[in-house]
């Protein structure tokens, strides 16, 4: 115990950061070997079970306007059904598809990695409260699973962060990504009801931006001043990189009434999140 002054100051600035959610989100910083992709494959890859499993799983019909995860009955009578459709997926040799298939294929790969990693640790009450990487920090803002190694594809283990920092952000650079990847969290853009597919792409990025965009959790005006999701905050380097663009993201996923009051909107932005866990029955 000597030489445990030394981590005391990084301790306490740790308990102080995480305390009050001000770590910076992750970077997009690419992973190089994942670029590797078939311009002229145009195969689709099939994830009909990840649809049969979302079909029993998923609850699109709670009134707050949130879809629901049905994790307490996952433990019980889907776990075989996921992981099957998991070591599918880090059996494929994705670098030989192209890219929109690659694209679907992350996005699936995050979700079912995150139902799973939810479901084995049921009950908890935030995916924060699953603390399974090592070192200060752990996951985004302190614990949570997203840095631990989860799966394995291409002979590369991975964590939801490589997923999502390293291949789905870097790669695409689109940031509708956020609207696809699910933290398992209310205050998170839905998981969709549905597979992304090469063919549905276009589909579920634009309907994700655009139903989080129009739900209180994303943009909402309350007493004159507009309050929006900290995911505009954490990521705001892709959406424009300051309020302006922000705004500007809003404004083109909004519906009329919504982007009138964004368009003459001149004040600050309140950022909010809700780390309670998307569980429901």
């Amino acid at each position: 115990m000597r030489n445990s002054w030394k981590l005391a100051p990084a301790i306490a600035l740790a308990c102080c950061l995480v305390g009050s959610q001000a770590l910076a989100a992750p970077a997009a910083d690419l992973w190089p070997r994942w670029q590797k992709h078939d311009p002229a494959d145009t195969r689709a890859i099939d994830h009909s079970d990840w649809g049969a499993f979302l079909k029993r799983y998923l609850v699109t019909t709670h009134p707050s306007g949130v879809n629901r995860v049905r994790y307490g009955d996952i433990a019980k009578t889907g776990k075989s059904a996921l992981d099957g459709y998991i070591a599918r997926l880090e059996k494929l040799p994705i670098s030989t598809h192209g890219q929109d298939a690659q694209q679907a294929y992350w996005i699936n790969l995050y979700n079912a990695l995150t139902i799973r990693v939810v479901a084995e640790h049921f009950p908890v009450k935030s995916i924060k409260d699953i603390r399974l990487s090592s070192g200060l920090f752990g996951g985004l803002f302190g614990g949570g699973p997203w840095k631990a190694e989860l799966a394995t594809v291409e002979g590369e283990k991975l964590s939801l962060d490589d997923i999502e920092h390293r291949i789905l952000r870097p790669i695409w650079r689109d940031n509708r990504v956020h609207y696809a990847v699910n933290c398992a969290s209310i205050g998170c853009p839905n998981l969709q009801p549905e597979p992304f597919t090469s063919g549905n792409l276009e589909r579920l990025l634009d309907g994700g931006a655009r139903e989080h965009v129009n739900h209180p959790r994303g943009a909402a005006f309350a007493d004159g001043r507009l309050r929006v999701s900290s995911i505009y905050d954490w990521f705001q380097t892709d959406f424009g990189g300051n309020r302006d663009g922000v705004v500007q993201h809003l404004k083109q996923h909004a519906k009329p009434a919504l982007r009138k009051r964004l368009e003459g909107y001149g004040g600050k932005l309140d950022f909010h999140y809700d780390w309670s866990l998307n569980a429901g029955r």
